[in-house]
């Protein structure tokens, strides 16, 4: 029987920023926008805090993510940042069959873990 499955871009950046916090060097997640920032104020935090998902235009079927991360202080930062785009590629392509065409990491801080 074949079947066709759908991910929604939040379930996909919920898993990829789950991946993304197994990173050595990564402790934790910062708001990619406004919106999350006011939720972040108003006490919610969402599993997909940090992470924004979007179909890649250019190759249809694949998706472009950007991560927004804190790393510790003292992390290297180029190690973690390749470490990162090698986690959430192998997760997303594993775990929700799909590929991530380019994956950008903007360091937003440092900070202890």
């Amino acid at each position: 029987m074949a079947g066709r499955l759908t991910i929604t871009e939040n379930a996909l950046a919920a898993l990829l920023a789950l991946a993304a916090h197994e990173v050595p060097g990564v402790v934790g997640m910062a708001p990619a926008g406004l919106k999350e920032q006011v939720v972040r104020i108003l006490g919610r935090q969402e599993a997909s805090e940090g992470v924004v998902v979007r179909p890649d235009p250019a190759a249809p079927g694949k998706y472009q993510a950007d991560f927004y991360v804190v790393v510790a202080v003292g992390a290297r930062i180029p190690t973690v940042v390749e470490s990162l785009a090698e986690r959430v590629g192998f997760a997303a392509k594993r775990l929700a069959g799909v590929e991530l065409s380019q994956v950008r990491v903007h360091v937003v801080g440092v900070g202890r873990g």
